[in-house]
């Protein structure tokens, strides 16, 4: 696929998924660098804010499959991945696939399941594979989580573990429309269902062509070196009790990757490594007891580690 296809199918994907979430063009942007980077989102916003149909319009957009798991505290890792069922009529015990085997899995309120049932995401988002019993199912391609979770209501929730967030690729959060959007969400929604009217943008094997393409941006030496100082440099501040993993630098790589290929461009700039810190970054971060009583936010100290660190010159394709 040239730059120019993956450009030009990129946008149309885009235009697809903005006739459902209006106004938030960087959230659908970011959605789409999660699916082109093979990686996962966690969407962390209020209710009503447009989280499961923003999923629902990327799979529809996609032409691929759709599941949708309600994680509540009686949730069971088999109600996720799927379990082996004794068939009486062949004495043998058959394979029932669980909701991770689609294109797109909402994994609504996350944090609400137990610890137990939230690790059975862990082997699915990192290796795109499900153990049952001894045997290894593949999932499809592309494959991609779009987790949920509510960041007021703290009552009956279990608190995501360090190793189940460093698995998204970035976590970000719709926000309120303004109020121009809001009025045109008025004007239509009474009467038609933006999602139902939406039609497939792309095939699976058309979007695989596109996620292909992204692994062929060039990242320059000199960004590499840039990207890993960045990811270096959090594990050294005085405000973060854990900075980012190693996955978060082969995270990064990717968004800004996906991001060039959105452009247009065969390879990456310092632009898409700074646009892409903060989401990619900040969830992945412990911040010390000090930082917590400042005030301090994981998004502001990576905002303002990427600023201090000097960007290499000469570092475009």
């Amino acid at each position: 696929m040239t730059p120019e296809g993956a450009a030009e199918l990129a946008g149309r994907l885009a235009d697809g998924v903005g006739q459902v979430l209006l106004g938030k063009p960087e959230a659908v942007r970011l959605a789409l660098i999660g699916v082109l980077a093979e990686g996962h989102l966690l969407v962390e916003d209020v209710p009503g804010t447009g989280k499961t149909s923003l999923a629902k319009a990327m799979a529809r957009v996609l032409g691929g499959a759709v599941s949708r798991v309600q994680f509540t505290p009686d949730l069971m890792p088999g109600d996720v991945t799927g379990s082996s069922v004794f068939d009486r009529n062949t004495a043998e015990f058959e394979f029932r696939p669980g909701p991770v085997f689609a294109n797109v899995v909402i994994a609504d309120e996350i944090n609400r399941a137990s610890p137990k049932t939230q690790s059975a995401l862990l082997e699915c988002m990192e290796e795109r594979q499900v153990t049952v019993d001894g045997t290894t199912y593949q999932l499809a391609r592309p494959f991609l989580v779009v987790a949920t979770q509510n960041p007021v209501e703290m009552e009956g929730t279990y608190p995501l573990p360090e190793a189940q967030r460093d698995r998204f690729l970035a976590r970000m959060s719709i926000g309120y429309p303004d109020p121009t959007t809001e009025v045109a969400m008025l004007s239509d929604r009474d009467r038609t269902d933006p999602l139902a009217l939406l039609r497939p943008v792309a095939t699976v094997e058309r979007t695989a062509q596109l996620i292909d393409a992204v692994t062929r941006v060039h990242l320059a030496p000199a960004l590499r070196s840039y990207l890993v100082e960045i990811v270096a440099a959090t594990r050294g501040l005085p405000d973060v009790r854990l900075g980012a993993s190693p996955r978060a630098v082969l995270h990064l790589a990717r968004a800004a990757k996906a991001s060039a290929a959105m452009d247009g461009r065969t390879f990456v700039v310092p632009d898409d490594i700074q646009r892409l810190a903060v989401p990619v970054l900040a969830h992945r971060l412990i911040l010390t007891v000090e930082a917590h009583s400042h005030h301090r936010s994981a998004e502001e100290i990576v905002a303002v580690l990427v600023s201090r660190i000097r960007v290499p010159r000469g570092s475009g394709g």
